[in-house]
């Protein structure tokens, strides 16, 4: 299991485990949420179990809320949102900004309307900074990213301090106030900050905290890394194979995806949109280079996941690298069922 030494057994149960139960009455009430690193198989185990409950999902994915970006976000096929309802996807365009406050506030509506009709709602995604904003009302540490702090940092050395600073006074004129334009590492946290959560970092500065309305029974999948590397491999070669580079192509050219942006800075996104800005033909090479860095981000991207749900209260882990989505669907409703 991927980032948990130790574990001998594929089910466990994290230290701090909330008591109760789904269907306790002590607290706010208990939502199942299905966690774990991109490639998993979380869709396709999520909609198994919502099939069983006629439960519908609420995605917590920070890139499948942009419409249009499609293939290279993993969204639902077509016959999984037909099997099973899915909410705050393709709910802003490329162009927007969208934080985990707001989608906290949004996910929060969905999940009561869903209740008030009488259907369970799934939280399902590997966004952790949402899911925080979600069920524990506080986000400390806001916006986090690895990648999008190397991005700044290219541009930084090709570009200099000033050019950032007036980049960071467009998306966020307080923090560009406060900062001085030659203050190069406070200018990269606060750029990185807005590319990776949609929202200035004076707006998390000065946020109160919110009194979150319910409380994540979180369950894990998990699988070994080599297993995981594997099948992340595949993912990107069948993404390029259905398409993305076109993708790419046709966001740009409407101008719906541009350098700089929050939905720009997606894991396969970023690495191909230079390609297609340039009229020319894309070069063989630049293009394989490019797909192999989409997977060595790829990879990193779910090392980053796995550290983050370890540090889960509460959270069960699942490692479904033996079971099909079916399979792991019945695990994970044997967990849910053990907590009512």
């Amino acid at each position: 299991m991927i980032g948990l030494p130790g574990s001998a057994s594929p089910i466990r149960r994290s230290r701090g485990s909330a008591g109760g139960g789904a269907g306790s009455g002590d607290g706010p009430r208990e939502i199942l949420t299905i966690v774990g690193p991109t490639g998993v198989g979380k869709t396709a185990v999520a909609v198994a179990v919502a099939k069983r409950l006629r439960a519908e999902i609420v995605s917590a994915d920070s890139r499948q809320i942009f419409r249009g970006m499609d293939i290279g976000t993993a969204k639902p096929t077509a016959a999984e949102r037909a099997d099973v309802l899915h909410h705050m996807i393709d709910i802003v365009d490329p162009t927007d900004a969208y934080d985990a406050s707001r989608f906290a506030s949004d996910a929060e509506r969905v999940i009561a309307r869903l209740l008030g009709g009488g259907i369970e709602p799934i939280v399902v995604g590997g966004t952790g900074f949402y899911l925080a904003s979600l069920f524990e009302g506080l986000f400390e540490g806001a916006g986090r990213d690895d990648d999008a702090r190397e991005e700044l940092r290219a541009r930084l050395e090709r570009e200099g301090a000033a050019a950032l600073h007036r980049e960071l006074a467009e998306v966020d004129p307080a923090a560009a106030k406060r900062i001085h334009p030659n203050d190069a590492a406070r200018i990269v946290r606060a750029l990185e900050v807005f590319r990776s959560t949609g929202r200035p970092l004076s707006e998390w500065q000065s946020d109160p905290t919110r009194t979150p309305g319910y409380r994540a029974r979180y369950v894990a999948l998990t699988m070994d890394r080599g297993s995981l590397n594997t099948l992340i491999e595949r993912r990107v070669e069948a993404m390029m194979e259905a398409g993305l580079l076109e993708e790419v192509r046709r966001l740009v050219a409407s101008g719906q995806l541009r350098e700089g942006t929050q939905a720009a800075s997606a894991v396969g996104y970023r690495e191909l949109i230079p390609l297609v800005e340039d009229p020319a033909a894309v070069d063989p090479d630049d293009l394989a280079a490019a797909i192999e860095e989409i997977k060595r981000n790829t990879r990193r991207y779910a090392k980053r996941q796995v550290t983050w749900f370890s540090q889960l209260p509460g959270a069960t882990w699942l490692d479904v690298g033996d079971f099909d989505a079916e399979e792991a669907a019945g695990e994970v409703l044997a967990r849910w069922r053990e907590a009512a």
